[in-house]
C-alpha cells in the first residue's frame, strides 16, 4: 500500500464565544459576565461559520496538509464540516472555553511544529496567541470579533483561506503585524484605549491582509465639523438616521446638540436621540415602517464601513434600509490614510457585501463629496 506523506501541518483554533457581543452591542466579548449578558440578549456565535469560510478556500490543498486542532467548538467543528479528518488533541468543557485553551492550543501546536496557526477570533485572541508563543511561528487571524484593530488578519473569512493557500504553497512572505487590543471596560464608559501588546509573524500579501487602525489626528476637527454641517443640512424630519460609531459621526450629533455614544450605534428622529447605543433588534424594531438611512465612516486606516465593531448594523439591518440610503463620511485625511486601496465590507453575508460593492458618494467636507470605490475585500483593488 502506497501512503502520501502530508509535507505540511496546519493548525487551527477557533475561539466559539468571539463575536459574540457585536449584534447585541456589548463592543466586544471579553469576560464571562458579557458572554453571559450576549447569550441573554439572544446573540449567536459567529466564529464557527468564519472558521467554515476560511476552511472552504483550503480543500483545495485538503490531501497535501495534515490539519490540527483543539476539540469540538474550537476547532473540530469547523473543520468536520468542511470534511477534513483533524487531528485532535487537547481537553476543554463545551460550552466554556476559555483564554488559556487557547494558550494551551497554541502552546501544544508550536510544539507538533506545525507550519502556521490559523485562528478565529478577535483582538483578544490574537492577544492570547501572542502571550502563548510570540513570534516563535507565523499564525494568521481569520477575522471573528468585534473591533479586530490588529494587523494580524485577513481581510475577511475567504481571504484568510486563499493566504493559508498561498503560505503553505510556499507563494508568500512572512512579516511581522502589530497585535492591537482595546480596554473594553474603557469602551463602554465611552474611552477609547488602545495598546500595542506586540507583534506576531503572518503570512502576508497586500490585498488579503487588513492594515492596523490609524486614530483619527487632532487636524481633524474643522474637517469633521465641516461634514456635520453638510450632513445635518441634509437631514430630514420624515427619516430616521441610524449613526454609527466614530468620532467623524460624532460632531454630526454634536451639531445637533447630541450626545453621541463614541463606539455606539444611535438614532436621530427630528433631530433628537430616538435610540442610544442600540443593538440589532431594537434597530430592525425601530425602522420597521419608516424610512431609514446609515451614516458611517470608515475605520482609519483599513476602510472597513461594515462589519468591524459596527455589527449592529447586521446584514438584515442593511437589507432594509437600502443601499441608497447609506451616507459614508470622511475627512480628507481619512481617505488619505487608505493610500489608494476601496473602502471595504465585511457583513458576515456574501449577498449583502456584493450589494455594497461598487461606487459610493463619500462627504469629505461641507458641499464636497467623492466617489470612491467599495469591495468586499475579495481581490480588492485601488479606486
Amino acid at each position: 500500500m502506497v501512503v502520501k506523506v502530508k509535507h505540511k501541518k496546519l493548525g487551527l483554533i477557533v475561539n466559539p464565544i468571539a463575536g459574540i457581543g457585536g449584534r447585541v452591542g456589548l463592543k466586544g466579548s471579553d469576560g464571562a459576565e458579557i458572554q453571559k449578558k450576549a447569550l441573554e440578549l439572544g446573540a449567536a456565535p459567529q466564529s464557527l461559520g468564519r472558521a467554515v469560510q476560511a476552511l472552504e478556500m483550503v480543500k483545495s490543498i485538503k490531501d497535501d496538509i495534515e490539519l490540527v486542532t483543539y476539540p469540538s467548538e474550537m476547532g473540530e467543528d469547523a473543520a468536520k464540516k468542511c470534511d477534513f479528518d483533524p487531528i485532535v488533541f487537547g481537553s476543554i468543557i463545551k460550552g466554556r472555553t476559555t483564554a488559556e485553551d487557547t494558550k494551551d492550543a497554541a502552546e501544544e501546536m508550536l510544539r507538533m511544529c506545525v507550519d502556521l496557526i490559523v485562528f478565529a477570533g478577535g483582538d483578544g485572541t490574537a492577544r492570547d496567541i501572542y502571550d502563548a508563543i510570540e513570534e516563535a511561528m507565523p499564525v494568521l487571524g481569520i477575522p471573528a470579533g468585534v473591533k479586530m484593530q490588529s494587523a494580524v488578519f485577513a481581510t475577511n473569512p475567504r481571504s484568510a483561506g486563499e493566504l493559508v493557500v498561498l503560505y503553505l504553497c510556499g507563494e508568500c512572505d512572512v512579516r511581522e503585524a502589530e497585535v492591537m487590543d482595546i480596554d473594553e471596560e474603557a469602551i463602554r464608559q465611552g474611552v477609547v484605549s488602545a495598546k500595542l501588546y506586540g507583534y506576531l509573524k503572518i503570512p502576508f500579501q497586500k490585498r488579503l491582509v487588513q492594515g492596523a487602525k490609524v486614530p483619527s489626528g487632532g487636524g481633524d476637527r474643522e474637517a469633521m465639523d465641516a461634514i456635520a454641517c453638510e450632513v445635518v443640512e441634509r437631514m430630514k424630519d420624515n427619516c430616521l438616521y441610524i449613526i454609527g460609531p466614530g468620532t467623524t459621526t460624532r460632531a454630526i450629533a454634536s451639531k445637533l446638540g447630541l450626545n453621541k455614544t463614541l463606539i455606539g450605534v444611535d438614532v436621530v428622529l427630528k433631530g433628537k436621540l430616538l435610540g442610544i447605543d442600540v443593538n440589532e433588534a431594537q434597530l430592525l424594531k425601530l425602522i420597521e415602517n419608516r424610512n431609514a438611512k446609515i451614516i458611517v465612516t470608515p475605520i482609519g486606516g483599513q476602510g472597513y464601513i461594515f462589519g468591524r465593531g459596527n455589527q449592529q448594523m447586521s446584514p438584515e439591518v442593511i437589507k432594509r434600509v437600502g443601499r441608497d440610503n447609506i451616507m459614508v463620511v470622511a475627512t480628507s485625511e481619512k481617505i488619505n490614510s487608505l493610500k489608494g486601496r476601496p473602502l471595504l465590507v465585511d457583513t458576515g453575508d456574501r449577498k449583502v457585501d456584493g450589494m455594497l460593492k461598487g461606487y459610493m458618494r463619500v462627504i469629505t467636507g461641507y458641499r464636497e463629496e467623492i466617489i470612491y470605490k467599495v469591495s468586499d475585500a475579495v481581490n480588492a483593488d485601488s479606486p
